[in-house]
């Protein structure tokens, strides 16, 4: 005879005996609305918003990229991320230079004011993590850091254009 599906309580609890997939993806959903919260709290995002800090250290990893190759890396459409860096630019965190092969085209840097809002934010997260982990193990942060790295590589693989039409800029 079959097994009874597992009841709700069973798939979210944890429990060696439930479905791991069932525990990932109910404890995905609250680790978002965790972050959610954490940034209606917090004061993390002070000098930039969190799309305007992902869209910086985009930068500050890739280098000066154009629209389209900022909305792949970041997998967004182009006309959104466009918006960003416009308030981006705006609050002077990144400069637009032409690009030379296509004047068509811009090239977006960041300036020196936006790096130093991503060192901003990023020292206030880092220390808001040490304070809600304090108490684990090196391994254990080790192990949920190669794991969660994991995670959003899987999501990036499967739904991110990591090679744009267009080549890099």
């Amino acid at each position: 005879m079959a097994e009874p599906p597992a009841s709700r309580d069973d798939r979210v609890s944890g429990d060696d005996q439930c479905d791991a997939l069932d525990v990932i993806e109910f404890q995905t959903a609250v680790l978002v609305r965790n972050l959610e919260m954490l940034c209606r709290r917090g004061d993390l995002y002070q000098e930039v918003d969190r799309a305007g800090y992902l869209l910086l250290r985009t930068l500050i990893a890739r280098g000066p990229q154009d629209i389209t190759c900022l909305a792949a890396a970041l997998g967004l459409d182009p006309s959104t991320t466009g918006r960003q860096v416009l308030a981006a630019q705006r609050s002077g965190c990144v400069t637009r230079t032409p690009c030379e092969a296509d004047r068509r085209r811009s090239i977006v840097h960041i300036t020196e004011q936006g790096a130093a809002a991503v060192d901003a934010v990023h020292a206030r997260r880092r220390a808001g993590t040490a304070a809600m982990l304090t108490g684990w193990s090196e391994q254990d942060l080790r192990t949920l850091s190669d794991m969660v790295t994991r995670y959003n590589q899987a999501i990036a693989d499967e739904f991110l254009d990591t090679d744009p039409p267009g080549g890099a800029s």
